[in-house]
């Protein structure tokens, strides 16, 4: 009889663990996820600032795992899981759908967090989905479109200002793409605003932004950010956030463009496989990444909490890790079906990098430390290897190319009407 394995999560984890088991005979993989495509989340912010469209970085899961004869493909949206009295096996329920398993791979992800501030998200959407990307490009471009053609200076000024809310990789990002497309892309398009002169401020909590990098990496992003024209301000925590902007040490930044890239929490479903979750709803998981009782379910990615013994740190919640771990659980299963004895999970650090607009990036792996032209060729050349799919990866090139050359960004589309919540763990809102 074939081990029947369920996939919950169509992200690197996911991906990975599929392909890996990919025509294994005696295995039988169910793949089930919310969307029909699988997402490269590090370049979402590029679709967020119009420098690509959402199929340059989105491939239907069907197309990545087709030739597959023994993976199926559910879009469904999993609300429960039964286990078996053995404690081997079980079930996940998704709507009137029922998928046994014996091995149960858990892998959807994580959210944008706001720190119990969830009526925040409204006036400041995070970037984890296409549609909060798509959401966030509109909120951009329009706030240019109403600066251009309001004859009050008070709203003029609040349309060309915008926060970004956290320090991390992600708020870097972001607030170097849009100082680097109000000076340089949008500059010749309007002719009653100048778009130079709009004002970008990137907010963090702590001490410098880009924490987990080196204080010399650290201070040249500030550097570059300061160069597009983006104000970065530290030790200044976000107390309030409304349709007017922000508040920050009793100081109200007015703006119409708020984005949040503070904090993220793991997918609720965590929750269903029970086990010990630390403050972010992450799963604790053990040396094999299976959880405490359950040997035959599994954790990855963002929604495992998993903590290196020798190096004493708990694994961030980046693409490496997901893709590692996910083929490391594929291996774990295929190891049992031959009855040979468990491993415990070894990441391989690679390293981490972050982009600040074009031409600028800093890189951090082991003793090598890179910033400005030499890191963001290497971010380049990264990014383009892990894009899934040749198609992607010629397009993305050409795309950057033209981008590099021109300072122009094709994808300046306005899409969708009204604010509406994109987490998986929470219902539409209306616009407030």
């Amino acid at each position: 009889m074939a081990i029947r394995v369920v996939i919950v999560g169509a992200g690197f984890a996911g991906i990975n663990c599929a392909k890996r088991l990919g025509n294994r005979k005696g295995i039988d993989v169910t793949v089930v996820d919310r969307r029909n495509h699988h997402l490269f989340q590090p370049l979402l912010y590029q679709v967020a600032m119009a420098g690509l469209s959402p199929a340059d970085i989105a491939v239907p899961i069907r197309t990545l795992l087709g030739k597959y004869r023994n993976v199926r493909v559910v879009q469904a949206e999993v609300d429960g899981l039964e286990y078996d009295e053995s404690g081997q096996g079980g079930t996940v329920v998704a709507g009137a759908s029922r998928f046994p398993f014996d091995a149960l791979l858990l892998g959807a992800g994580a959210q944008h967090a706001y720190f119990g501030h969830e009526e925040w998200e409204p006036f400041a959407p995070g970037l984890k989905n296409l549609e909060q990307a798509t959401e966030i490009r509109r909120r951009v471009l329009s706030a240019f479109e109403r600066a251009e053609v309001t004859s009050d200076p008070d709203e003029r000024r609040a349309a060309l200002s915008f926060v970004v809310v956290g320090g991390g990789p992600t708020g870097v990002e972001l607030a170097g793409a849009l100082g680097e497309m109000s000076r340089f892309t949008l500059s010749r398009d309007f002719r009653s605003i100048d778009p130079k002169l709009t004002r970008v401020i990137l907010i963090e909590a702590g001490p410098r932004i880009l924490p987990s990098f080196s204080v010399e990496l650290s201070s040249r992003a500030t550097a570059d950010l300061e160069k597009l024209g983006v104000q970065v301000w530290t030790d200044r925590a976000v107390t309030q956030v409304s349709a007017e902007g922000v508040e920050v040490a009793g100081e109200r930044i007015r703006a119409s463009t708020v984005l949040w890239a503070a904090g993220v929490q793991a997918s609720s479903t965590g929750a269903l496989v029970g086990g010990q979750r630390d403050r972010a709803g992450r799963v604790l998981v053990k040396s094999d990444l299976s959880i405490e009782g359950h040997p035959n379910v599994f954790v990855a990615g963002d929604q495992a909490a998993f903590r290196e013994e020798e190096r004493d740190r708990w694994l961030p919640g980046v693409a490496t890790v997901a893709l590692q771990q996910g083929i490391f659980v594929a291996d774990t299963i295929l190891a049992d079906q031959r009855n040979r004895p468990r491993v415990a999970f070894r990441y391989w650090d690679k390293g981490q990098m972050a982009t600040i607009g074009r031409r600028r990036a800093v890189l951090s792996s082991g003793k090598l430390e890179l910033s400005g032209v030499m890191a963001w060729f290497a971010w380049l050349l990264v990014h383009i290897y892990y894009l899934t799919g040749f198609k992607n990866r010629l397009f993305v090139l050409m795309q950057w190319a033209y981008s590099y050359l021109t300072f122009a960004r094709g994808a300046r589309l306005i899409v969708q009407k009204e604010w509406r919540s994109y987490r998986s763990d929470r219902p539409a809102v209306p616009s407030s």
